[in-house]
């Protein structure tokens, strides 16, 4: 093999539409493709020219456990790498979200956010 990348993380979302709307604006993704999905649901594709991320929402869907972080392929954060940390954190925060977790580590810096979903995201910058 030549070589290998990730190409796509699915996940679960309560809407679709409106998660791939707010990671558009914060990270300047694009949606790549949108329609009826397994079992009666919506998705979602949203993403750059490299990798994207599967935004499914299921005809019944159900909230999870955000407290418990044991299961096994649980979903713990999704990460992000941004030129400038500081303009996207403001722009986390006019979606709504808090920001926690600021840390200055070798070799950059970071900050996380949960999303309307509970879903956590890192987000760094290198340099």
């Amino acid at each position: 093999m030549a070589g290998s990348g990730l190409e796509h993380v699915n996940f679960t979302v309560a809407d679709p539409a409106k998660t791939a709307r707010v990671i558009c604006d914060i990270y300047g993704w694009s949606i790549r493709w949108e329609g009826p999905a397994l079992a009666g649901g919506y998705a979602v594709h949203v993403g750059n020219q490299d990798a994207y991320l599967a935004l499914y929402s299921p005809a019944q869907a159900r909230r999870r456990d955000l407290t418990d972080r044991s299961p096994i392929g649980n979903l713990n954060h999704v990460g992000f790498v941004v030129d400038d940390l500081d303009a996207t954190e403001e722009k986390v925060k006019a979606h709504g979200f808090k920001t926690h977790s600021h840390a200055d580590y070798e070799p950059g810096r970071r900050f996380y956010y949960n999303d309307d979903d509970g879903i956590e995201y890192e987000v760094a910058s290198y340099g």
